[in-house]
């Protein structure tokens, strides 16, 4: 039995299906965490996340760390019962307008109290002890920012087997480009770093996708930027985007193929990105 086994019984089910026991019992957990004076803030953004935002929240109410810390929840304008989800649980809630990681991210940046922020993303489910081996890491001196590596839910279209293979590859093409372009290796929803050095870097909101890497990048600047590897730190999460490509062949190709004809990003470093056209938001 995996440590996540128990969340998915309310992982993509709609919130009127969760048990009244489990709601209450992530209520009292984080009711717990509650503090004046938090190391961390532990900031979950969603959008319409009601079927998976739950699972989220529980794994985190399970954490167990010796730090104080804050939970919060960023609405990144939903339309479904999200913004219900984090009530039933007591979690505070900011409403974000706008629509993008970027502008949720920032929304919780600005309102977090830790010297710490972070990122939770609403479909990942989290270890026990996600949290506390986060903060160890960065910690340490000279670390700025880190992230962990994240595995994916198996499901009838992605077999386990297929699926340890592809992490297999896939961790070991992170380890190297971590060397020399971390912000490549990085994703928002394992990502964690110094809040008052995230705040002078700021946000990319006008993007797709990438504003994880882009904070990681003006975040080089201030520091290091460690890679997890620890099983402690290692996150599951849906499937759905290995899917984009039509199958998990097929996503193994296209970035295999990425990777062989970017092979200079593993011995060179770079301090800036050129926008692709298809990734901002119009």
């Amino acid at each position: 039995m995996t440590w996540y086994s128990k969340y998915l019984s309310v992982f993509e089910k709609k919130f009127d299906l969760a048990p009244a026991s489990v709601i209450e019992e992530v209520r009292q957990k984080l009711k717990k965490t509650e503090c004046d004076h938090p190391i961390a803030s532990v900031v979950v953004i969603a959008h319409n996340e009601e079927t998976r935002l739950l699972s989220c929240l529980w794994s985190i109410s399970d954490n167990i760390c010796r730090y104080p810390i804050e939970v919060i929840g960023v609405n990144n304008n939903s339309s479904d019962r999200t913004a219900d989800v984090f009530e039933s649980v007591g979690v505070t809630t900011f409403f974000e307008e706008k629509k993008s990681c970027g502008y949720a991210r920032r929304c919780g940046l600005e309102h977090a109290r830790g010297k710490y922020y972070i990122c939770i993303d609403a479909d990942t489910m989290y270890p026990p002890g996600y949290i506390q081996t986060m903060i160890d890491a960065l910690e340490k001196p000279g670390v700025v920012a880190v992230s962990a590596l994240w595995s994916f839910i198996p499901d009838h279209r992605h077999s386990w087997l297929g699926l340890k293979i592809y992490e297999f590859l896939r961790d070991a093409h992170i380890r190297l480009i971590y060397i020399k372009r971390p912000e490549l290796g990085v994703r928002g929803m394992v990502l964690a770093y110094r809040a008052e050095y995230g705040r002078k870097v700021g946000y990319r909101v006008r993007i797709i996708r990438g504003e994880d890497g882009a904070m990681a990048l003006g975040l080089k600047q201030y520091g290091k930027i460690k890679l997890i590897t620890s099983s402690k730190a290692r996150a599951v999460t849906c499937s759905g985007t290995l899917d984009v490509e039509g199958s998990l062949f097929n996503s193994f190709q296209v970035k295999a193929m990425k990777a062989i004809k970017g092979f200079n990003k593993y011995f060179t470093s770079r301090t800036e990105y050129k926008d692709q056209e298809s990734n901002l938001i119009k």
